[in-house]
């Protein structure tokens, strides 16, 4: 039986939960002992800034983990070290989740009524409360042409009107702000309603079972009217944040630091999802070197990594320290992608067949060595992770030990009659992705294709040269090994295929970095999203995932784990997945 005949989906929650319920290393008793204090800095380090700061546009776990403490959603997800308790949608903003039984969900499940709690304030001067109105604005601003949302085309495909609008906003002038709030003011999303400051009604095109995940990503956050002052997440809207969280960034010092302190607006009462305990939170950046960053927190130096797992070097050493953890986040992490759009080479990587020789050549086996072996990271053959919606087990390009095949390369590549290649390779600077870079060339070698690899120094490897289609179309970079975690988990097979590979939704800031586009998956996408239950779903999700590897679109490499290490002096240590850190608000310190 060929390994394609032994397809098994995992569908929905019931395949999430199996085997994701715990975590090695220190626990949350282990890290909550005691009950919390009030006050302290906790200091964080690591390597690179944020790309995009704005709510609307963050991108990255990292951002991802920073919103969350000033830029609050309608809804959102508990943070905890059982992973079961960090998936169901619960209200942040929002008083209630909406359901058939309260009237919040209409009978055609297309129509969702939010109402907000009271409470929730801006720290504006004076304070004034979080409105609909505010929802709506941010829901408006998700595809504004100067920095649009990575997730705008989750909403395109579910919010009614939102398409129109969005294909009207791109006519704006993306340099002009007073342009782009008088587009806003003038121009309404038929699906997207305040119908008093302290209720929204939702309008979808049809059911959408992971509607009210979508909720509940950062970027739906509201968003005051003081930004429509500026460009989007230009360098004045960053030096203005306005928190309505427990926080705000009381200094930015792009790529430098961040300090964020207690924001006077904020009431626990109001806020069923977060805490409040440090006084302040210290972000400093430009360290690349995990080593360093693991020897200042050992030493108490600093508390926590901001973009660095633990050094593999560090692991053996510290498996039985309560203040280590390896934690799960089934992940993409990293993957290979080819820009299908480079003119490098004679438009190679736009050949099937090359991508397909190319599946072949990479070691699985040594990149599990780098970051930190078995317990940390599992070989990955396809876009979905296990743990996710629509995951099957199956190995497309299967070679001995995980440890590549070059010469069945070679001979793809001779086969296709395109031999003597030579790819543009930039890779991230922190961690161990230097490593990988230098272990996936090594591979591309043995397979007689040459690899020129660059470094970004500069923390735009995203946002700067992958997520830009312009640089794509020019050639500048050929492969690159960016990494994925699901937006959510449980019902989340869109939240893998669609941003990574509808190819209606390639553009500035969009995550399918290749630029990858085929009219079949796209139609499985709207099939999936369509489906009458998550079952009928998944086998769709299962379907495109099928499809996107025998086009041979990423080479995925490997599902990976997080590995944290916290100071002795932090307490309170609970995870958030999608963030692939400790909820920072929930933290607190003995001195």
């Amino acid at each position: 039986m060929t390994a394609r005949e032994m397809i098994k989906v995992s569908a929905g929650l019931a395949g999430l939960v199996l085997g994701l319920a715990g975590c090695t290393g220190g626990g949350e008793g282990a890290a909550a002992t005691g009950r919390p204090r009030d006050g302290g800095t906790l200091k964080i380090v690591g390597s690179s800034d944020v790309e995009h700061l704005d709510p609307a546009a963050v991108a990255s776990v990292g951002a991802y983990g920073l919103a969350r403490v000033f830029a609050r959603t309608l809804f959102g997800t508990r943070a905890s070290n059982d992973f079961r308790e960090t998936i169901p949608v619960r209200p942040d903003v929002a008083q209630r989740v909406p359901t058939r039984e309260n009237g919040d969900l209409g009978k055609d499940r297309r129509t969702y009524t939010v109402r907000l709690r009271t409470g929730v304030r801006w720290n504006t001067r004076p304070a004034r409360a979080v409105t609909a109105h505010d929802f709506v604005r941010g829901f408006e601003r998700l595809c504004n042409p100067a920095s649009p949302s990575a997730g705008t085309g989750y909403f395109v495909s579910t919010i009614k009107g939102m398409a129109g609008y969005c294909r009207g906003f791109s006519a704006v002038d993306p340099k002009a702000p007073g342009a782009m709030a008088a587009y806003q003011r003038d121009h309404d999303i038929e699906g997207v309603r305040a119908k008093d400051d302290r209720t929204l009604v939702f309008r979808l095109n049809r059911p959408a079972s992971d509607f009210l995940n979508l909720l509940a990503l950062p970027y739906t956050a509201a968003a005051p009217q003081e930004y429509d002052r500026y460009v989007p997440d230009g360098p004045d809207l960053r030096r203005n944040t306005i928190s309505d969280g427990p926080y705000q960034i009381a200094e930015y010092r792009p790529g430098l630091s961040y300090l964020l302190t207690r924001n006077p607006a904020w009431r626990a009462a109001a806020d069923p999802l977060r805490e409040r305990h440090v006084a302040k939170i210290q972000i400093t950046l430009g360290q690349d070197s995990a080593e360093t960053v693991q020897q200042q927190i050992e030493q108490g130096v600093s508390d926590l990594a901001w973009d660095q797992p633990v050094p593999t070097s560090a692991i053996p050493r510290l498996r039985n320290d309560t203040r280590f953890a390896i934690m799960e986040t089934p992940s993409n992490s990293p993957y290979l992608v080819f820009n299908t759009h480079s003119p490098n080479n004679r438009g190679a990587l736009g050949d099937r067949a090359v991508r397909r020789a190319l599946e072949f050549a990479v070691d699985r086996s040594a990149l599990i060595k780098i970051v930190g072996g078995p317990s940390v990271a599992r070989p990955l053959h396809t876009v979905i992770p296990p743990g996710n919606s629509g995951y099957a087990a199956v190995d497309h390009y299967p070679t001995p030990n995980e440890s590549g095949d070059p010469a069945k390369c070679r001979q793809l590549l001779g086969q296709a009659g395109r031999t003597g290649l030579t790819l543009k390779f930039p890779y991230r600077t922190n961690s161990v992705h230097k490593l990988i870079a230098q272990s996936i060339a090594e591979n591309l070698d043995s397979c007689g294709v040459k690899t020129e690899l660059t470094p970004d120094t500069g923390g735009s490897f995203y946002a700067g040269t992958i997520a830009t289609p312009a640089k794509a179309r020019a050639g500048e970079w050929d492969i690159a090994a960016p990494g994925w975690t699901p937006d959510w988990y449980g019902n989340n097979g869109r939240s893998i295929i669609q941003p990574l590979f509808d190819g209606r939704a390639y553009g500035q800031n969009s995550t399918n970095y290749g630029g990858y586009d085929n009219p079949q998956v796209n139609a499985l996408i709207d099939a999936a999203l369509t489906a009458p239950d998550t079952a009928v779903a998944a086998g769709r999700w299962q379907q495109a995932d099928q499809q996107i590897m025998e086009d041979a679109a990423i080479v995925p490499l490997l599902d990976r784990s997080q590995t944290l290490f916290r100071s002795s002096r932090v307490h309170g240590a609970l995870f958030l997945p999608t963030t692939a850190t400790y909820d920072y608000t929930r933290l607190w310190l003995t001195s």
